[in-house]
Protein backbone atom coordinates (compact mmCIF):
# COMPACT_ATOMS: atom_id res chain seq x y z
CA UNK A 1 0.00 0.00 0.00
CA UNK A 2 1.54 3.26 -1.10
CA UNK A 3 0.56 5.50 1.80
CA UNK A 4 3.16 7.72 3.41
CA UNK A 5 2.18 8.31 7.05
CA UNK A 6 5.52 10.02 7.73
CA UNK A 7 4.20 13.06 5.88
CA UNK A 8 1.00 13.43 7.89
CA UNK A 9 1.40 16.51 10.09
CA UNK A 10 -2.12 17.21 11.36
CA UNK A 11 -5.34 15.54 12.45
CA UNK A 12 -8.79 16.73 13.39
CA UNK A 13 -9.14 15.57 16.99
CA UNK A 14 -11.38 16.66 19.88
CA UNK A 15 -13.08 19.32 17.70
CA UNK A 16 -9.94 21.02 16.39
CA UNK A 17 -7.01 20.54 14.05
CA UNK A 18 -3.93 19.58 16.05
CA UNK A 19 -0.43 18.25 15.33
CA UNK A 20 -0.70 14.53 14.60
CA UNK A 21 1.36 13.75 17.73
CA UNK A 22 -1.45 15.15 19.88
CA UNK A 23 -4.15 12.96 18.32
CA UNK A 24 -3.85 10.05 20.74
CA UNK A 25 -6.28 7.84 22.64
CA UNK A 26 -5.86 5.70 25.75
CA UNK A 27 -5.37 1.94 25.61
CA UNK A 28 -8.57 1.80 27.67
CA UNK A 29 -10.64 3.41 24.91
CA UNK A 30 -13.73 1.30 24.24
CA UNK A 31 -13.27 1.34 20.45
CA UNK A 32 -9.69 0.07 20.80
CA UNK A 33 -10.83 -2.84 22.96
CA UNK A 34 -14.01 -3.84 21.13
CA UNK A 35 -13.87 -2.41 17.60
CA UNK A 36 -16.81 -0.09 18.36
CA UNK A 37 -16.05 2.50 15.77
CA UNK A 38 -16.78 3.26 12.12
CA UNK A 39 -14.65 4.85 9.46
CA UNK A 40 -14.74 6.31 6.01
CA UNK A 41 -12.31 6.37 3.14
CA UNK A 42 -12.08 9.29 0.72
CA UNK A 43 -9.59 10.32 -1.93
CA UNK A 44 -8.52 13.68 -3.22
CA UNK A 45 -6.83 13.96 -6.61
CA UNK A 46 -4.25 16.52 -7.67
CA UNK A 47 -4.86 18.28 -10.98
CA UNK A 48 -1.49 19.79 -11.92
CA UNK A 49 -2.80 21.88 -14.82
CA UNK A 50 -5.32 23.61 -12.54
CA UNK A 51 -3.09 23.42 -9.47
CA UNK A 52 -6.08 22.14 -7.55
CA UNK A 53 -6.77 19.24 -5.21
CA UNK A 54 -10.23 17.75 -5.85
CA UNK A 55 -12.02 15.64 -3.20
CA UNK A 56 -14.16 12.96 -4.84
CA UNK A 57 -17.82 12.96 -3.70
CA UNK A 58 -17.15 14.03 -0.10
CA UNK A 59 -20.81 14.74 0.73
CA UNK A 60 -21.78 11.22 -0.33
CA UNK A 61 -18.93 9.74 1.70
CA UNK A 62 -19.85 11.69 4.81
CA UNK A 63 -23.53 10.80 4.49
CA UNK A 64 -22.54 7.12 4.46
CA UNK A 65 -20.13 7.79 7.34
CA UNK A 66 -23.00 9.15 9.44
CA UNK A 67 -25.20 6.20 8.44
CA UNK A 68 -22.44 3.79 9.52
CA UNK A 69 -22.24 5.60 12.85
CA UNK A 70 -26.02 5.33 13.27
CA UNK A 71 -25.78 1.54 12.95
CA UNK A 72 -23.35 1.53 15.88
CA UNK A 73 -25.33 4.04 17.97
CA UNK A 74 -22.58 6.62 17.55
CA UNK A 75 -23.64 10.26 17.40
CA UNK A 76 -21.72 12.32 14.87
CA UNK A 77 -22.17 15.91 15.99
CA UNK A 78 -21.46 17.32 12.54
CA UNK A 79 -23.48 17.55 9.35
CA UNK A 80 -22.01 16.34 6.05
CA UNK A 81 -21.43 19.97 5.05
CA UNK A 82 -19.55 20.65 8.28
CA UNK A 83 -17.42 17.53 7.80
CA UNK A 84 -16.56 18.64 4.26
CA UNK A 85 -15.45 22.01 5.61
CA UNK A 86 -13.35 20.33 8.31
CA UNK A 87 -11.73 18.15 5.66
CA UNK A 88 -10.93 21.12 3.43
CA UNK A 89 -9.38 22.95 6.38
CA UNK A 90 -7.34 19.86 7.26
CA UNK A 91 -6.06 19.43 3.70
CA UNK A 92 -5.18 23.11 3.45
CA UNK A 93 -3.17 22.77 6.66
CA UNK A 94 -1.29 19.83 5.14
CA UNK A 95 -0.80 21.59 1.82
CA UNK A 96 -0.67 18.38 -0.22
CA UNK A 97 -0.12 18.79 -3.96
CA UNK A 98 -0.51 15.11 -4.84
CA UNK A 99 -3.10 12.35 -4.65
CA UNK A 100 -4.27 11.96 -1.07
CA UNK A 101 -6.23 9.49 1.06
CA UNK A 102 -8.48 10.69 3.90
CA UNK A 103 -9.63 8.64 6.88
CA UNK A 104 -12.46 9.93 9.14
CA UNK A 105 -13.38 7.85 12.18
CA UNK A 106 -16.22 7.99 14.68
CA UNK A 107 -15.79 5.87 17.77
CA UNK A 108 -16.83 5.05 21.33
CA UNK A 109 -14.27 7.03 23.27
CA UNK A 110 -15.16 6.18 26.88
CA UNK A 111 -12.35 4.50 28.79
CA UNK A 112 -14.24 1.54 30.18
CA UNK A 113 -14.41 -2.25 30.08
CA UNK A 114 -17.75 -3.77 29.10
CA UNK A 115 -19.43 -4.89 25.89
CA UNK A 116 -22.21 -2.46 25.00
CA UNK A 117 -22.96 0.57 22.82
CA UNK A 118 -25.22 2.60 25.10
CA UNK A 119 -24.16 5.15 27.73
CA UNK A 120 -20.75 5.73 26.13
CA UNK A 121 -19.14 8.90 24.80
CA UNK A 122 -18.64 9.40 21.05
CA UNK A 123 -15.85 11.23 19.25
CA UNK A 124 -14.84 12.00 15.66
CA UNK A 125 -11.33 12.26 14.27
CA UNK A 126 -9.86 12.62 10.78
CA UNK A 127 -6.44 12.48 9.15
CA UNK A 128 -4.97 12.36 5.65
CA UNK A 129 -1.85 11.13 3.89
CA UNK A 130 -0.30 11.05 0.41
CA UNK A 131 -1.46 7.85 -1.25
CA UNK A 132 -0.83 6.05 -4.51
CA UNK A 133 -1.97 2.57 -5.56
CA UNK A 134 -3.60 0.17 -3.10
CA UNK A 135 -2.78 -2.94 -5.14
CA UNK A 136 0.52 -3.26 -7.05
CA UNK A 137 -0.93 -4.59 -10.31
CA UNK A 138 -3.86 -2.34 -11.16
CA UNK A 139 -3.95 -3.44 -14.80
CA UNK A 140 -3.41 -7.13 -14.15
CA UNK A 141 -4.22 -8.32 -10.63
CA UNK A 142 -3.88 -12.02 -9.79
CA UNK A 143 -6.49 -13.05 -7.22
CA UNK A 144 -7.90 -16.14 -5.51
CA UNK A 145 -11.15 -17.18 -3.86
CA UNK A 146 -10.89 -16.85 -0.12
CA UNK A 147 -11.59 -19.71 2.27
CA UNK A 148 -13.12 -17.11 4.59
CA UNK A 149 -16.74 -16.05 4.07
CA UNK A 150 -17.95 -12.47 4.13
CA UNK A 151 -19.51 -11.52 7.46
CA UNK A 152 -23.29 -11.76 7.16
CA UNK A 153 -25.40 -8.62 7.51
CA UNK A 154 -27.33 -10.19 10.40
CA UNK A 155 -24.04 -10.66 12.26
CA UNK A 156 -22.32 -7.33 11.54
CA UNK A 157 -24.09 -4.82 9.25
CA UNK A 158 -22.49 -4.98 5.80
CA UNK A 159 -23.70 -1.49 4.91
CA UNK A 160 -21.50 0.11 7.51
CA UNK A 161 -17.74 0.51 7.52
CA UNK A 162 -17.49 -0.86 11.05
CA UNK A 163 -14.01 -1.07 12.51
CA UNK A 164 -14.42 -4.51 14.09
CA UNK A 165 -15.75 -6.04 10.85
CA UNK A 166 -12.42 -5.44 9.16
CA UNK A 167 -10.87 -8.29 11.11
CA UNK A 168 -12.72 -10.37 8.50
CA UNK A 169 -11.12 -8.36 5.69
CA UNK A 170 -7.69 -8.67 7.30
CA UNK A 171 -7.93 -12.46 7.47
CA UNK A 172 -9.00 -12.59 3.83
CA UNK A 173 -6.31 -10.24 2.52
CA UNK A 174 -3.48 -11.72 4.61
CA UNK A 175 -4.07 -15.28 3.43
CA UNK A 176 -4.22 -14.06 -0.17
CA UNK A 177 -0.96 -12.11 0.10
CA UNK A 178 0.90 -14.90 1.87
CA UNK A 179 -0.23 -17.29 -0.88
CA UNK A 180 1.23 -15.00 -3.56
CA UNK A 181 -1.96 -13.30 -4.75
CA UNK A 182 -2.77 -9.59 -4.96
CA UNK A 183 -6.29 -9.88 -3.58
CA UNK A 184 -9.11 -12.31 -2.84
CA UNK A 185 -12.74 -12.75 -3.91
CA UNK A 186 -15.06 -13.50 -1.01
CA UNK A 187 -18.24 -15.57 -1.10
CA UNK A 188 -21.30 -14.92 1.07
CA UNK A 189 -23.14 -17.46 3.22
CA UNK A 190 -25.10 -18.67 0.16
CA UNK A 191 -21.95 -19.40 -1.83
CA UNK A 192 -22.38 -16.46 -4.20
CA UNK A 193 -19.77 -13.81 -4.91
CA UNK A 194 -19.94 -10.95 -2.42
CA UNK A 195 -16.93 -8.66 -2.90
CA UNK A 196 -13.16 -8.48 -2.47
CA UNK A 197 -11.46 -8.11 0.91
CA UNK A 198 -12.23 -4.37 0.81
CA UNK A 199 -13.57 -3.57 -2.67
CA UNK A 200 -16.57 -4.21 -4.88
CA UNK A 201 -16.37 -6.54 -7.89
CA UNK A 202 -17.77 -6.48 -11.44
CA UNK A 203 -17.63 -9.09 -14.19
CA UNK A 204 -18.21 -8.71 -17.93
CA UNK A 205 -19.91 -11.46 -19.93
CA UNK A 206 -21.01 -11.12 -23.56
CA UNK A 207 -20.84 -7.34 -23.38
CA UNK A 208 -22.93 -7.15 -20.19
CA UNK A 209 -21.54 -5.72 -16.96
CA UNK A 210 -22.70 -7.60 -13.85
CA UNK A 211 -22.16 -6.95 -10.14
CA UNK A 212 -23.53 -8.60 -6.97
CA UNK A 213 -26.67 -6.96 -5.54
CA UNK A 214 -26.57 -4.90 -2.36
CA UNK A 215 -28.20 -7.74 -0.39
CA UNK A 216 -25.18 -10.00 -1.00
CA UNK A 217 -23.43 -8.59 2.08
CA UNK A 218 -21.60 -5.95 0.09
CA UNK A 219 -20.68 -2.44 1.11
CA UNK A 220 -22.78 -0.03 -0.95
CA UNK A 221 -19.69 1.50 -2.49
CA UNK A 222 -19.65 5.09 -3.71
CA UNK A 223 -17.18 4.28 -6.48
CA UNK A 224 -19.40 1.30 -7.36
CA UNK A 225 -22.40 3.60 -7.67
CA UNK A 226 -20.40 6.15 -9.67
CA UNK A 227 -19.20 3.54 -12.17
CA UNK A 228 -22.74 2.26 -12.67
CA UNK A 229 -23.86 5.78 -13.52
CA UNK A 230 -20.92 6.34 -15.87
CA UNK A 231 -21.51 3.01 -17.63
CA UNK A 232 -25.08 4.14 -18.35
CA UNK A 233 -24.41 7.76 -19.28
CA UNK A 234 -21.05 7.52 -21.03
CA UNK A 235 -20.91 4.00 -22.45
CA UNK A 236 -24.56 3.09 -22.93
CA UNK A 237 -24.20 -0.02 -20.78
CA UNK A 238 -26.72 -0.89 -18.08
CA UNK A 239 -25.17 -2.75 -15.14
CA UNK A 240 -27.07 -5.86 -14.06
CA UNK A 241 -27.20 -6.47 -10.31
CA UNK A 242 -27.64 -10.18 -9.63
CA UNK A 243 -26.05 -13.16 -7.89
CA UNK A 244 -22.78 -14.37 -9.39
CA UNK A 245 -21.56 -17.95 -8.99
CA UNK A 246 -17.92 -18.86 -8.47
CA UNK A 247 -17.66 -20.73 -11.76
CA UNK A 248 -19.07 -17.73 -13.62
CA UNK A 249 -16.06 -15.67 -12.59
CA UNK A 250 -13.67 -18.20 -14.15
CA UNK A 251 -15.39 -17.97 -17.55
CA UNK A 252 -16.01 -14.19 -17.53
CA UNK A 253 -14.62 -12.09 -20.39
CA UNK A 254 -13.38 -9.46 -17.93
CA UNK A 255 -13.32 -8.94 -14.18
CA UNK A 256 -12.44 -5.81 -12.25
CA UNK A 257 -12.65 -4.45 -8.74
CA UNK A 258 -13.36 -0.93 -7.54
CA UNK A 259 -13.38 1.17 -4.41
CA UNK A 260 -11.87 4.29 -2.92
CA UNK A 261 -8.64 2.50 -2.06
CA UNK A 262 -8.29 0.21 -5.05
CA UNK A 263 -9.87 2.78 -7.46
CA UNK A 264 -10.51 0.69 -10.64
CA UNK A 265 -8.25 -2.33 -11.04
CA UNK A 266 -8.38 -5.13 -13.59
CA UNK A 267 -8.36 -8.77 -12.48
CA UNK A 268 -6.70 -10.80 -15.23
CA UNK A 269 -6.11 -14.10 -13.46
CA UNK A 270 -8.16 -15.97 -10.86
CA UNK A 271 -6.07 -18.63 -9.19
CA UNK A 272 -4.62 -20.57 -12.14
CA UNK A 273 -7.08 -19.44 -14.81
CA UNK A 274 -6.69 -16.46 -17.11
CA UNK A 275 -9.69 -14.16 -17.36
CA UNK A 276 -10.46 -13.61 -21.03
CA UNK A 277 -7.18 -12.97 -22.83
CA UNK A 278 -5.26 -12.73 -19.57
CA UNK A 279 -4.88 -8.97 -20.09
CA UNK A 280 -6.98 -5.97 -19.16
CA UNK A 281 -10.14 -6.01 -21.28
CA UNK A 282 -11.56 -3.17 -23.40
CA UNK A 283 -14.54 -2.38 -21.16
CA UNK A 284 -12.39 -2.36 -18.03
CA UNK A 285 -9.78 -0.18 -19.75
CA UNK A 286 -12.40 2.30 -20.90
CA UNK A 287 -14.16 2.66 -17.53
CA UNK A 288 -10.80 2.87 -15.77
CA UNK A 289 -9.61 5.69 -18.03
CA UNK A 290 -12.92 7.49 -17.64
CA UNK A 291 -12.80 7.17 -13.86
CA UNK A 292 -9.39 8.82 -13.61
CA UNK A 293 -10.49 11.60 -15.95
CA UNK A 294 -13.56 12.20 -13.80
CA UNK A 295 -11.81 12.28 -10.42
CA UNK A 296 -9.14 14.61 -11.80
CA UNK A 297 -11.72 17.13 -12.99
CA UNK A 298 -11.31 16.54 -16.72
CA UNK A 299 -14.94 15.62 -17.44
CA UNK A 300 -17.22 18.68 -17.10
CA UNK A 301 -20.37 16.58 -16.69
CA UNK A 302 -19.13 15.24 -13.34
CA UNK A 303 -17.44 18.31 -11.89
CA UNK A 304 -20.24 18.55 -9.33
CA UNK A 305 -18.89 15.31 -7.81
CA UNK A 306 -15.69 17.17 -6.92
CA UNK A 307 -14.97 19.63 -4.14
CA UNK A 308 -11.89 21.83 -4.68
CA UNK A 309 -9.66 22.28 -1.63
CA UNK A 310 -7.65 25.36 -2.45
CA UNK A 311 -9.21 28.77 -2.83
CA UNK A 312 -7.99 30.13 -6.14
CA UNK A 313 -7.17 33.81 -6.26
CA UNK A 314 -8.82 35.73 -9.13
CA UNK A 315 -6.60 36.47 -12.08
CA UNK A 316 -5.07 39.91 -12.07
CA UNK A 317 -6.13 42.20 -14.92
Amino acid sequence: MAGNTNRTRFAFFKDRIVPIEEAQVSVMTHAFNYGTGVFGGLRAYWNASEEQLFIFRPHDHFQRFIQSAHLMRIEVRYTPDELVQILCDLLRAEGFRENTYIRPLAYKSTEVIGVRLNDLDDDVTMFSLPFGSYVPNEEGSHVCFSAWRRVEDNAIPARGKIVGAYANSSLIKTDALLSGYDEAIVLNENGHVSEMSAANIFIVRNGKVITPPVNSNVLEGIVRRSLMQMFHEQMGIEVVERDIDRSEVYIADEVFMCGTGVQVAAITQVEHRDIGTGKIGPITQRIRNLFFDVVSGRVPQYRDWLTPVYVMEPARV
